[in-house]
């Protein structure tokens, strides 16, 4: 919660502040989001305008995160940018737009809270990578191709051949394609 009582209410005051705070629920989505307990910083700017305050800033926080190539798991950061009106009680705007529209001021105090959860659920991947090169995971064996190199491979074999092969290498080496 930030107080604004000090910014009052005529159009075009401004106050800028930066601070740090704790996140105490997880934001974000399944497979990446801020845990609880990380520093969120804050950079904000709050302008009154005659509608209520408008808040722009920056939020930028550490994640963590699984991959969804290689299911290795990856610390990261998130830097979100916002641009959002806090609605004055009363005002043309709260009266204009219907419930969970727009935020409001209450009790001459703003909850960016809401607003951090809202744009990190849409600024995170729906398929966050460790890495944008991520070779991921083979498709056979479930090996990490980081690991074992882009050249891995299994012979696959075509159940419906399967005899064929069997007659063409049997296992104590006696037949041969010649022999056929």
């Amino acid at each position: 919660m930030f107080e604004i009582r000090s910014l009052g209410r005529g159009p075009g005051r401004m106050k800028t502040l930066h601070r740090t705070v704790d996140v105490t629920n997880r934001i974000g989505l399944d497979l990446i989001a801020i845990e609880p307990g990380a520093e969120v910083e804050l950079d904000l700017k709050f302008q009154s305008v005659s509608e209520g305050v408008l808040v722009t800033g920056t939020a930028t926080a550490p994640t963590k995160g699984e991959c969804v190539r290689c299911l290795e798991p990856f610390d990261g950061t998130a830097e979100f940018e916002f641009l959002e009106l806090f609605a004055y009680p009363n005002s043309t705007t709260e009266a204009t737009t219907e419930e969970g529209e727009v935020y409001h001021v209450e009790d001459d105090h703003i909850d960016l809270e809401p607003l951090v959860v809202d744009t990190a659920g849409l600024e995170f991947p729906l398929q966050p990578v460790c890495r944008p090169d991520c070779p991921g995971l083979c498709t056979e064996c479930g090996a990490l191709l980081a690991i074992v190199g882009l050249d891995h491979s299994h012979e696959i074999l075509d159940p419906r051949w399967a005899g064929l092969a069997a007659k063409l290498n049997p296992p104590d080496g006696e037949g041969t394609a010649d022999q056929l």
